[in-house]
């Protein structure tokens, strides 16, 4: 399992949301916008374009760690290497052992593994941002959806339990998220954000 897990976090450690606005405006998207290694604030730097480069980027990292490693390993190892897709993503020695938040990684292991699942929480997450306009709450109650619709469609054991460590890691790196949501001050899509 050791080949799945650096595998998996050298896929993930490849910063898409870090190289597309380095090529398209010369910046580092860590000193800009909200300061993620993300496709949201891609999109606040880059625009549509940009922020969907990024955003088929990061995703691809969770779907190709998943099957790579499905393949050449058995489907323990898949959800293996795409849990550490995640973790590369939002570590990635590239960047100084730092990046995003995981939401589009993780995305990509569950579009691979239950595509049901990953349609559910697809409409779930556009809907809310379509009604509250704030990505970092959607992910967040997307996260929490997640291993309940795991649960409910009865899905593999193993699966229910990587369903709840993602969750979890993405919830985690949601924290000064929710604390900015709790003080009222977190940005809605589309707004400018100057801290």
């Amino acid at each position: 399992m050791i080949y799945a897990i650096v595998l998996g976090y050298l896929i993930g450690s490849i910063p898409f949301s870090f190289v597309v606005p380095k090529l398209l405006k010369k910046v580092d998207i860590r000193t800009v916008g909200s300061g993620n290694v993300g496709a949201t604030n891609v999109y606040r730097i880059c625009g549509a374009k940009g922020a969907l480069v990024a955003f088929l980027g990061d995703i691809l990292k969770g779907i190709a760690a998943v099957i790579v490693a499905s393949n050449l390993w058995g489907y323990e190892a898949g959800l293996i290497a795409g849990v550490f897709s995640m973790i590369g993503h939002c570590y990635s020695y590239m960047l100084g052992f730092k990046g995003g938040k995981g939401v589009t990684t993780a995305a990509g292991i569950v579009l691979v593994v239950n595509p049901v699942i990953f349609v559910s929480l697809l409409l779930f997450m556009v809907m809310m941002i379509g009604t509250t306009r704030i990505v970092s709450l959607s992910s967040i109650l997307g996260a929490m959806l997640l291993p309940v619709l795991a649960i409910l469609l009865k899905t593999t054991d193993a699966f229910i339990l990587f369903s709840f460590i993602m969750s979890l890691f993405v919830i985690y790196r949601h924290k000064s998220n929710i604390g900015r949501l709790l003080r009222g001050e977190e940005s809605r899509f589309g707004q400018k954000k100057t801290s």
